[in-house]
């Protein structure tokens, strides 16, 4: 057989030993981790219908779409996490004040963010829903930064843009 036959598209790659046992630890980690501080964990849906609410212009166009054979339906694959994240908590846990949600999975995009780089990324996120004062921002970037230092990212650089942060300040 030729290796064009078996050959991935542009910016998907196959994760292999021993970088898939390191990977596999690390999820484990984060995932206790974020169940510690309290998060409940969801898997959403490789593929939903199109239209999907929460969508902002950046992910649409970023999302590979094809037609669903079963129905003729269009769909899209998914390309962020973070709005089905949202449409989870607005449709499953509407009962709740406030909504602690995280979410650990493969995501691909219709182009790289740059050239030569992946489409298919591992995306992780935790998401505070209904926290109306700044813990909860203040939370997620400290849970971001320690993932960011259980990942062993360095160097590290925290850019904050918030009005509302420069105006406390």
């Amino acid at each position: 057989m030729s290796a064009g036959r078996w050959a991935l598209p542009e910016g998907v790659e196959e994760t292999l030993p021993p970088d898939s046992w390191r990977l596999e630890a690390l999820r484990r980690q984060l995932l206790d981790r974020y169940r510690e501080a309290g998060f409940e964990l969801v898997i959403p849906a490789l593929i939903e219908h199109l239209p999907s609410a929460g969508f902002d212009g950046d992910v649409d166009a970023q999302t590979l779409k094809m037609t669903d054979p079963a129905s003729g339906r269009l769909l899209r694959l998914r390309a962020d996490m973070t709005p089905q994240a949202a449409r989870i908590a607005a449709l499953q846990f509407r009962a709740a004040a406030v909504v602690r949600l995280c979410y650990l999975g493969s995501v691909l995009r219709a182009a790289a963010d740059g050239p030569g780089g992946p489409r298919a990324l591992i995306q992780v996120g935790c998401e505070i829903f209904g926290q109306p004062d700044l813990s909860a921002d203040l939370e997620a970037l400290e849970l971001m930064l320690l993932t960011l230092s259980t990942a062993a990212v360095a160097p590290l650089s925290v850019g904050l843009g918030h009005a509302g942060i420069y105006r406390a300040l």
